[in-house]
């Protein structure tokens, strides 16, 4: 029928007689599902889909498409859906899964299952789903029956957008997804489930007003953001406080964005690299001797608290979380149990009830500490940053990255160095996005998560830092970039070793085992093979011609960074190797 509206076709669907494929298909519509990261299972749910104007994005290998939705749900403030086989093809999905259920990301993961009629009997491909998914998923549920498509469709989407964000499994029997037989829909859902968070809580007034005086009257406090903020889409109360209240603010590596990293109150990201060549190494005082500390949407967890070394043992903690269970983990707490917009809403307005007067004297002496922070930061990474010897130094190309970058940029790093590099070296500010793996901090997250933000934000461009060690479990998705017009640009460290393995061992015990060393790859080669420009940069005198051809190509990019073995990011523990 021609010039028929989509809300027209959608009541014509919903007034017809459907087959159960078909009500999967119009209840993900519901839920505002634009995408689906796929490979064409469960079948008959791919097609109702795309005859509903779902669009499939067919990846090469589960574990990849995974990492595409968690960025996607990162991009977009709204639930990713992710599809696979039963079987092994369910089995890839494990890793980003939990990387989200760690991280906190909203995913709904739909999987086939054996038909219920031969469940036990080895059919083929047959596993234990449930126990499969049961430690990296907030929710595993089996639709019973076709009857009940509509409710277990809704409780994904809830379980994955609420409370804290996360994973949610939907196991689909073959014998419900593949039965032809019509039968007429009654609609009596219309809720759209899948912004996300869901429902925002608040914490006990009475302890925020507790807060608010332990802030306003401590010697040196300091707040610590961490993804949470992010997610929550607090960053504006945040930054609210961090001027009107005269708070400082540090972030974790998946905190960063949430403050500008220009504003004269805020330290930076810190955590276990604040070593030689960081951005916050000049900064540790203030960090270390803070005595009242307000931690936002943080887990406290290893590196964002250099082995839980960090903090002064005296210092008193503040902890925002929508995660009760998070509050406390590792340090003692008062409780402020909540989402964090509202929750840093409410603390601002018991802060600004306050005498601040303490606040403000300090500001002039924290600005000043922190400049000169800054410079001696600056001056420290221009010593290496100016290096013009090939291979190529990281720090060198990521000063000419800085420079090109737009204050829009969505910026995306792969795990291990590149996440230290990226948080360390190109600042946030503007309203450039940084998306990090930093849940399980597993390698080969890169270039599929800036494939999933590029797809979530299309008008922005994406930048994404790899090393070649985990570009190599990824290459085949330049390929699914290709086929789906995904325009990302890709910078791979090719430096032929897996530097963060390698140089831990050395640092440690001395040697390497010999899988820390990989022979020579043209990455520039294994792009243009599969249709994508590559660019080969050997010399520093070329980085910013690459970079601003890079960022003015249509289509997708990837650089080869000839870049040098022994560039060592600012983790302390390698300051015995490091000497520059």
């Amino acid at each position: 029928m021609a010039n028929v509206t989509e809300t027209q076709k959608e009541t014509e669907i919903s007034t017809k007689e459907l087959t159960n494929a078909e009500r999967f298909a119009l209840a993900l519509k519901r839920h505002g599902v634009k995408f689906i990261f796929g490979q064409s299972n469960p079948q008959t749910i791919m097609l109702a889909c795309s005859d509903l104007g779902i669009k499939q994005i067919g990846f090469r290998q589960e574990n990849a498409g995974s990492y595409m939705a968690q960025a996607y749900a990162m991009c977009s403030g709204t639930v990713a859906v992710v599809a696979a086989q039963n079987g092994p093809a369910a089995t890839l999905l494990v890793p980003g899964l939990a990387e989200c259920l760690k991280a906190s990301h909203p995913v709904v993961a739909l999987v086939d299952e054996v038909p219920i009629s031969e469940e036990e009997k080895n059919s083929f491909q047959e596993l234990d789903h449930v126990k499969l998914f049961s430690g990296v998923a907030k929710w595993v549920k089996k639709v019973p029956a076709e009857a009940r498509i509509e409710d277990y469709v809704d409780m994904a989407f809830t379980a994955a957008a609420s409370g804290r964000p996360g994973p949610a499994i939907l196991l689909i029997p073959k014998d419900i997804s593949f039965d032809t037989k019509k039968n007429p829909l009654q609609i009596e859902r219309k809720a759209c489930l899948s912004a996300y968070p869901l429902d925002r809580t608040i914490a006990d007034p009475s302890r925020i007003e507790v807060a608010a005086e332990l802030l306003a009257n401590a010697e040196r406090p300091f707040i610590y953001a961490g993804g949470g903020v992010i997610s929550s889409g607090a960053i504006d109360e945040l930054r609210q406080i961090q001027e009107e209240c005269s708070i400082p603010v540090a972030t974790t590596t998946m905190g960063k964005g949430s403050v500008d990293e220009e504003h004269p109150l805020t330290i930076g990201p810190i955590g276990y690299y604040m070593g030689k060549g960081g951005a916050t190494k000049f900064l540790r005082p203030v960090v270390e001797e803070a005595d009242v500390i307000l931690l936002v949407g943080n887990r406290t967890n290893q590196n964002g608290t250099d082995s839980w070394k960090l903090f002064s043992k005296d210092a008193r903690f503040i902890h925002i979380d929508i995660d009760p269970l998070e509050i406390g983990r590792n340090y003692e707490s008062l409780r402020l149990a909540g989402d964090a917009k509202l929750t840093l809403e409410a603390l601002k307005n018991a802060l600004l009830r306050k005498n601040l007067e303490k606040r403000d004297k300090q500001r002039p002496s924290l600005v000043e500490a922190i400049a000169k922070a800054r410079k001696a930061h600056t001056e420290e990474a221009e010593k290496i940053q100016n290096i013009d010897h090939s291979p190529i130094r990281v720090e060198r190309f990521l000063a000419e990255l800085e420079k090109q970058l737009t204050d829009d940029h969505i910026i995306v790093a792969d795990a291990s160095f590149s996440s230290v590099w990226l948080a360390n070296y190109i600042k946030a500010k503007g309203s450039r996005k940084f998306i990090f793996p930093r849940g399980i901090a597993g390698l080969g997250w890169g270039l599929p998560m800036a494939m999933g933000a590029k797809v979530a934000q299309p008008n922005q461009k994406v930048f994404c830092l790899s090393g070649d060690g985990g570009f190599a479990h990824v290459w085949s998705e330049l390929e699914t970039c290709k086929r789906h017009g995904i325009d990302v640009v890709l910078a791979v460290i090719n430096n032929e070793v897996l530097a963060y393995q390698k140089w831990a061992e050395q640092a440690r015990w001395g040697r390497n085992t010999s899988a820390c060393d990989l022979t020579a790859v043209d990455h520039a080669k294994v792009a243009e093979a599969c249709g994508v420009k590559g660019i080969r940069v050997s010399s520093p005198e070329k980085i910013e011609e690459t970079l601003k051809e890079a960022f003015a190509t249509e289509g997708s990019v990837v650089i080869d960074l000839k870049a040098d073995p022994a560039s060592f990011p600012p983790l302390p523990f390698l300051s015995v190797l490091n000497n520059i």
